[in-house]
């Protein structure tokens, strides 16, 4: 097991890696106006760690006013060049512009403490070093970041009551929600943070652990797997992150095989002060890596108006719009909405009647895809993972359908699994999937999620509610949706003992249904 993982993650962590630093260098190739001064430096960070870090000033900065200052952590397993290329544009607008690279990795010393309070206090150390060293305006102090850049932006702002907007881009909230939700390891997920991290980085030996108890599922550690997320979860501190009240901007993309959308979401309607939401197709980073490269990017174009205004107080309108931004997985623009909740006008429920019963342990062909290619081929060419619904063999996976529906279907949010579940094992998994199927039987993935049990007793029927995986998404009319639910996954790990069976049934007093969001027709 072991080895596989280690098969999967090399190769997609030095792409990444590779990419995203090409296309940095390649943005910063014009150079058409006078150019942002720019000043490698060594910063003390936390516990005297030294953390490597650029600096931009304004052109013709003289030290005769003050700018505003917006400082980027760096991404998970990428050196601090990441951000040059929007960190000069940036510049150019009248900003102060540091990127450190984040303990742990490349030349920053110390060890990956993944968001933990050192990161933390790495991030007030470099705005102290920004206050005494550049022209920066103590009163307007930003932070933005891509990925664990974003998490760590977030967190900053909840312990650092001066910094006053972030732009969190594909980042998390909760950061067992999005590698451990519905109680089951998001493997392919894992694999590639831990690849990049080998790479690029030295864990620390408290991360070591959590991904070797991750990988062995060892239930004796599963509280202390939980309680070291949530002391890196901005989730955790929100009443002191809405207490400092920054404008807080979260961007994700719906295929996010790293951070889920759920948790952005469900985080956003908790804040209170300023704020944004924006979703889009893609998977982890996938919508921002545009703008990485120094091209025209709507993720980077809205987080320069983001800091334009509550920042520099711009009149720019971005506090006028609807504050929840939304594009569907297929064609057409944005959506925009007053908040979350109507995000969904109304929802819809597709029974699942009767008694099925199931075998574990073999793949059905109903798969969530693979990290980071099966989302961003939905995002580029509108080709989600599929399933022929008729070919699915019943024996290892369950199957129920719609209606055929006489007119489109506009999927928007968070689609829902109530069912009652008997299991031959005190332990198991199950993946649920919704499909889009057309004339032919060919499902499209719309969304899906895993779900986990342990310490059930065998043969006795229990509840299982399960959210499924924010998305928006539209079904053409003629089609139908389809629920399929098999046991085995490759995005995760599976916890069905050999010969396990599961039967899903829909008592009368209590009936198995799945609940779609739709946007008010």
């Amino acid at each position: 097991m072991g080895h596989g993982r280690s098969t999967l993650r090399t190769p997609a962590a030095v792409a990444l890696s590779a990419a995203l630093v090409a296309g940095t260098v390649a943005g910063l190739a014009p150079a058409a106006q006078a150019a942002p001064s720019i000043r490698f430096v060594d910063i003390t960070g936390d516990g005297g760690t030294v953390l490597k870090a650029n600096v931009l000033t304004p052109a013709g900065a003289d030290g005769s006013h003050d700018y505003p200052l917006l400082v980027l952590p760096t991404s998970w397993g990428l050196p601090q060049a990441e951000y040059l290329a929007q960190a000069r544009k940036l510049a150019d607008r009248g900003y102060v512009v540091l990127t450190y690279n984040v303990r742990g990795f490349w030349q920053s010393g110390g060890r990956i403490e993944v968001a933990g309070p050192p990161d933390t206090a790495d991030a007030s150390k470099v705005i102290d070093w920004a206050l005494e060293h550049t022209p920066a305006d103590p009163r307007h102090i930003g932070m933005a970041g891509v990925s664990y850049g974003a998490g760590i932006s977030l967190l900053a702002a909840a312990h650092d009551k001066r910094i006053r907007a972030v732009a969190a881009l594909s980042g998390w909230a909760d950061l067992i929600d999005s590698i451990y939700s519905g109680r089951t390891q998001h493997l392919q997920a894992a694999a590639v943070l831990d690849g990049a991290a080998t790479l690029t980085g030295r864990e620390s030996d408290e991360l070591r652990a959590i991904f070797d108890n991750l990988y062995s599922s060892n239930l004796s550690k599963e509280q202390e797997m939980i309680d070291w997320g949530r002391k890196r979860s901005v989730a955790t501190y929100l009443d002191q992150l809405n207490s400092n009240g920054p404008a807080v901007m979260l961007a994700n993309a719906w295929g996010d095989t790293v951070f889920p959308a759920n948790q952005y979401a469900g985080f956003y309607e908790k804040l209170t002060g300023p704020k944004r939401l924006q979703l889009r197709p893609g998977d982890h980073a996938t919508a921002e890596l545009t703008g990485l490269f120094g091209l025209p990017n709507d993720v980077w174009t809205d987080t320069e108006r983001w800091f334009d205004h509550y920042l520099k107080g711009a009149d720019n309108g971005v506090d006028k719009e609807q504050p929840v931004l939304l594009k569907s997985r297929g064609a057409g623009g944005y959506e925009g909405y007053p908040d979350w909740k109507s995000v969904a006008a109304t929802r819809r429920k597709i029974a699942l009647a009767g008694s099925t019963t199931i075998h574990a342990n073999v793949d059905s062909g109903a798969d969530g895809g693979i990290v980071f290619l099966s989302s961003i081929l939905d995002q580029v060419a509108q080709l989600p993972p599929i399933a022929s619904m008729p070919l699915l063999p019943r024996r290892w996976a369950a199957v129920w359908q719609s209606e055929r529906y006489g007119t489109a279907r506009h999927v928007r949010g968070t689609a829902s699994l109530h069912t009652t579940l008997t299991p031959t094992d005190e332990s198991g998994t199950l993946v649920a999937y919704l499909y889009d199927v057309g004339p032919l039987g060919i499902g499209r993935l719309v969304t899906h999620a895993p779900y986990s049990w342990h310490g059930r007793t065998p043969g006795e029927p229990f509840g299982v509610d399960l959210d499924l995986f924010s998305t928006a998404y539209d079904v053409p009319a003629g089609h139908r949706l389809a629920l399929v639910v098999d046991t085995v996954d490759p995005l995760y790990a599976e916890h069905n003992p050999s010969g396990a069976q599961l039967t899903f049934s829909s008592p009368s007093d209590d009936p198995s249904y799945v609940s779609v969001p739709l946007r008010e027709q």
